[in-house]
């Protein structure tokens, strides 16, 4: 996927997640935000983290294997869910 609008412009990344209800996805090394954890004893460390948010998936476009680039669109389900 490629970026194609925001802070992140033109950067490319694979998909992590979707978040079809919110049409969002996550894309690795993309919109990354620096986040204070605490710690919980033995189980995680504190400190600060790195992580990708999501973005708008009208933000991206796909990139397919030759390169050519196709904007992402929501299509309706046999249930007519989108």
């Amino acid at each position: 996927m490629k970026i194609i609008t925001g802070k992140d412009k033109g950067k490319t990344g694979k998909v992590l997640r979707v978040i079809p209800k919110n049409n969002l996805v996550v894309i690795e090394g993309v919109n990354i935000v620096k986040k204070h954890q605490k710690s919980k004893g033995q189980q995680r460390s504190g400190g600060i983290i790195e992580k990708p948010m999501p973005i708008n998936v009208s933000n991206v476009k796909s990139l397919e294997t030759k390169g050519v680039k196709t904007f992402v669109k929501k299509a309706e389900t046999k249930e007519g869910k989108k």
